[in-house]
């Protein structure tokens, strides 16, 4: 039988579709990048948060890049200011996931902007997960599709009520900001202080998303307690600590782990800050002994970032989980990642270990405690 033959036309046009197959498998299709979605306050009285995380994942995401990414792709982020407004953030979160297809999210802020997304059922329809869920209530690291990659905040008061009770102090004041946060850290240090026995003299919130603490100094200096713990976001502690410490105040102050100690000890300055005591769910940067903290200090110190800070270091460690995800999934889609992710045996981002294969329950369990000393030197 003879061979058919094929006109020059014809072979022509077979090889001009070879040719582009090729080009978009190496440059288009095979390289496209990996997208990373993030809805966060990049203005309004969160932003230094906002900016913070998002300045530690893109440190650790520059440099993955910069070494050739996740199985030949780029990594970019995708983001959204939401200046912490909770519709916002349900809104935008929709709008990102459907007009920029990404694999996960990364680093929302804000209990009460989580508690609206896991509301709103998008990530479980969306089957996108969120890594690095920067909030550490139950209701958050219940929520679906909600990964922490710090302790929860009832394990951060169960811890610094048992040093108040182990250094003799008995009567303590609250401040605590009005919303999801507020009142998980509330119904946390209620349930301590009783474990404890520890009294808690008087409480005073103030507004979410203001700065103005005048109220809560007025109802501490009334109430004259031993310590005031603040379940303060930063932006508000500084404002706290600024105007309690000028009225005379002189109560020994206790701050959440969310609270940015680089921005409070630049804003107050070494001397009121001295003594001011914190608890620790992510390696600081004096425990060198730690790989991550070896590796997030020497980027940083490459890095000419201005937004980078000590809280960047949860922006960092959850970058590197998702990297870590991507690099274990069986395919680059939210269910792929999402199944690496939930995966027995847990990761190592150096020395700190994060494991989400436990429903219901942050990634790690770590708590620390920590004091800004003499000159603003922390000790451990």
């Amino acid at each position: 039988m003879a061979a058919s033959r094929v006109s020059p036309a014809r072979a022509a046009t077979g090889l001009l579709r070879v040719l582009a197959f090729g080009l978009l498998s190496s440059l288009g299709v095979a390289r496209a990048d990996i997208v990373i979605g993030q809805v966060a306050p990049f203005s309004g009285p969160q932003a230094v948060t906002g900016k913070a995380i998002h300045a530690g994942a893109k440190l650790y995401f520059d440099s993955l890049n910069a070494s050739g990414g996740v199985r030949g792709q780029k990594i970019r982020l995708a983001v959204r200011d939401d200046a912490q407004q909770s519709e916002q953030t349900v809104r935008l979160v929709k709008e990102l996931i459907t007009a920029e297809s990404p694999v996960a999210m990364l680093g929302t802020v804000g209990t009460s902007n989580l508690e609206a997304v896991a509301a709103d059922g998008v990530l479980a329809r969306s089957h996108v997960p969120m890594v690095g869920a920067i909030s550490g209530a139950a209701t958050v690291v219940q929520a679906e599709n909600m990964l922490v990659v710090k302790a929860r905040y009832r394990d951060e008061v169960a811890r610094l009520f048992a040093n108040l009770a182990h250094v003799g102090v008995q009567r303590v004041g609250l401040v605590y900001q009005d919303d999801g946060l507020g009142k998980d850290v509330l119904s946390g240090a209620a349930g301590a202080a009783k474990d404890f026995n520890i009294t808690l003299v008087d409480s005073a919130s103030y507004p979410r998303n203001t700065t103005d603490t005048s109220a809560a100094v007025a109802k501490m200096n009334a109430a004259a307690p031993q310590a005031i713990f603040l379940g303060a976001t930063t932006a508000a502690a500084v404002d706290f600590v600024t105007r309690y410490r000028a009225s005379g105040g002189r109560a020994q102050l206790f701050g959440m782990s969310i609270i940015d100690t680089d921005v409070l000890l630049k804003k107050v300055g070494p001397d009121l800050a001295r003594g001011y005591a914190f608890s620790t769910v992510l390696p600081l940067p004096t425990e060198t002994r730690r790989a991550v903290v070896r590796e997030f200090a020497t980027l940083r110190a490459a890095s000419k970032d201005p937004d980078l800070t000590a809280r960047s270091m949860e922006g960092f460690i959850a970058a590197k989980a998702l990297a870590w995800a991507l690099k274990q999934a069986p395919s680059l889609t939210p269910a792929g990642v999402a199944t690496a992710l939930a995966a027995s045996g847990g990761f190592d981002a150096g020395d700190y270990t994060l494991d989400f294969s436990e429903k219901g329950r942050s990634g790690s369990r770590y708590v620390g405690f920590a004091m800004i000393g003499p000159g603003g030197k922390l000790v451990q």
